[in-house]
């Protein structure tokens, strides 16, 4: 961690003014729905039966200090973010060339093209998509640099379940409400004021992307008509609940739209899909099974990772709505461009592959702009650019700016710095392995401090942030030609915005002490001139 480019903050506090302050965070948050189900390690079945109970969810005592440029620079860069990846999704001669790489390496990847071709032979029948995006950044300052200026490196991109839109715009409400009722000691003012918390309409912009992509399916295509609905498929039990209710209720509120959430195991127990052409989705509700909806649009929050596909049927379940007239968010192509992979081709260094998808839409000062929060990202292969980061990953001195990512979505296990040269001198001479991850230059936050509250206890210390910054996108696909391109380039974007901001802070990985690694919690940006 490079030194702290921050005032000193947050303030000590008396026992008095941090009981004041947490029995504030609690109250407020059971209020107001920032919370969670209680992890199921704190609570023994038989005292949660009915899975009632709800906490505060992991929140930071204070907001974290953000600087401002760097914050209005990602969220400057957004839109132009949500045009790149629906070119992606929308190209798919280029994501199979990426894809066919991937299958020897990672078989969810290839399970989930396997239900794009199969989809693609029988034919699609919904051309528009929705994205609903985050790109997560972390503040880099290059510590080889006498007074280095603070600048944005993404972490990664996330285009299917991107969480935590709701508590988002919840912990800033929190943070602006503990600051306005002086909950904070008096020596908070000089850092925190009104104008360093910028509003957060993750709420209210996310959920006007479903209704914008419910209007775009158009009325009922069933004779008799049937009423339309959005699905939300959810993994059950979810300790996230309130973050996804956060979205769904205005939904059905101020838009009047039937949303229903559906467990992604009981997929084929309660939707159909019609036989003929147009291959209708219908949904009918467990406790209402004499009523059927159509689906308009289907919102995935589970189906992400491997775990949740435990059987053959759990492939069927996803090929069953793939296949469907239901607008997804995201489609299977769109859930592919979000891979490791497709972050690496973009990134590693001279890579032609961010102008190509951008140059018609984008200036090439925004096009500059996006390629400056890439960190190197290298693959390990036979490529020259492969070659070249297997020299660095195996040189004890080289390897210590990098980090090893496996490919798989969900892998976790990253390796760091000084580690790497041992981890992959036991892969041995497996190339697959090898093939199977990535290197990334690591990213050099400044010190920064804070304090969580995570199932009632406090840790306070050396914390990480990262933010990411939502984007909703509405595309619709090009039909292609019979046995000719499938290249996107006659696809269009019909709805494109930036819709707000999420901190996430950890503890900072220390064998010095601090918030334990891992102790995470969502935060708010207090922004900062330095």
């Amino acid at each position: 961690m490079a030194a702290s480019i921050y005032p000193d903050f947050p303030p000590k506090t008396t026992l008095e003014q941090q009981e004041y302050l947490l029995s504030n965070i609690n109250h407020w948050s059971i209020l107001n729905g920032l919370a969670v189900r209680p992890s199921a390690s704190l609570l023994s079945t038989s005292t949660d039966l009915s899975r009632t109970l709800a906490t505060t969810a992991p929140v930071t005592l204070y907001p974290s200090l953000f600087p401002r440029t760097c914050f209005d620079e990602a969220r400057a860069i957004q839109k132009a973010y949500n045009e790149l990846y629906a070119a992606i999704a929308r190209d798919r001669d280029w994501l199979k060339q990426i894809v066919e790489r991937l299958i020897e390496v990672d078989d969810f990847i290839a399970k989930l093209w396997s239900v794009h071709l199969e989809v693609e032979n029988e034919g699609y029948v919904q051309n528009i998509s929705l994205g609903l995006f985050r790109s997560d950044y972390m503040v880099h300052t290059d510590p080889a640099i006498p007074d280095p200026k603070p600048s944005i490196k993404q972490v990664e991109f996330n285009t299917i379940a991107s969480s935590f839109g709701g508590l988002s715009t919840k912990v800033s409400q929190l943070h602006s409400y503990l600051n306005t009722t002086s909950a904070y000691p008096p020596t908070s003012s000089a850092t925190i004021t009104p104008a360093s918390f910028p509003t957060n309409p993750c709420i209210e912009s996310l959920s006007l992307g479903f209704s914008t992509a419910h209007r775009a399916y158009g009325p009922s295509r069933s004779s008799p008509s049937l009423p339309l609905c959005i699905l939300f498929i959810v993994t059950i039990p979810e300790s996230n609940i309130f973050d996804q209710l956060a979205l769904s209720t205005p939904l059905q509120i101020t838009a009047g739209i039937p949303t229903f959430r559906l467990a992604f195991s009981s997929i084929l127990d309660h939707t159909s899909v019609f036989s003929n052409k147009d291959r209708i989705l219908t949904y009918s509700p467990p406790h209402s099974p004499d009523t059927t909806y159509e689906v308009s649009l289907i919102y995935f929050r589970a189906g992400y990772s491997p775990s949740h596909y435990p059987s053959s049927a759990s492939w069927d379940a996803r090929l069953h709505l793939e296949r469907s007239a239901a607008i997804k968010c995201p489609s299977i192509l769109t859930h592919l461009a979000g891979s490791k992979k497709i972050q690496q081709e973009l990134a590693t260094p001279h890579s032609p592959h961010l102008a190509n998808f951008l140059s018609r839409t984008s200036s090439s000062d925004m096009i500059e702009r996006i390629r400056n929060t890439f960190t190197a990202i290298y693959p390990l292969d036979a490529t020259p650019e492969g070659q070249h980061a297997i020299r660095l990953a195996t040189s004890a001195k080289d390897s210590e700016g990098y980090v090893l990512k496996p490919q798989r979505e969900g892998g976790g296990n990253n390796v760091y710095g000084s580690k790497i040269p041992a981890f992959l001198a036991g892969l041995g001479d497996d190339q697959q392995k090898w093939r199977s991850h990535i290197l990334m230059e690591l990213i050099k936050p400044p010190t920064l401090r804070n304090s969580i509250l995570r199932n009632g206890e406090v840790q306070s210390g050396e914390v990480i942030g990262e933010l990411g910054v939502y984007g909703v996108c509405l595309w619709r696909n090009g039909p292609g030609e019979a046995g000719g391109k499938n290249d996107g380039q006659d696809g269009e974007v019909l709805e494109n915005w930036e819709a707000g901001f999420l901190l996430r802070t950890k503890g900072r990985e220390s064998e010095e002490g601090g918030v334990a690694a891992g102790f995470g919690a969502v935060d708010s940006p207090c922004l900062v001139d330095v």
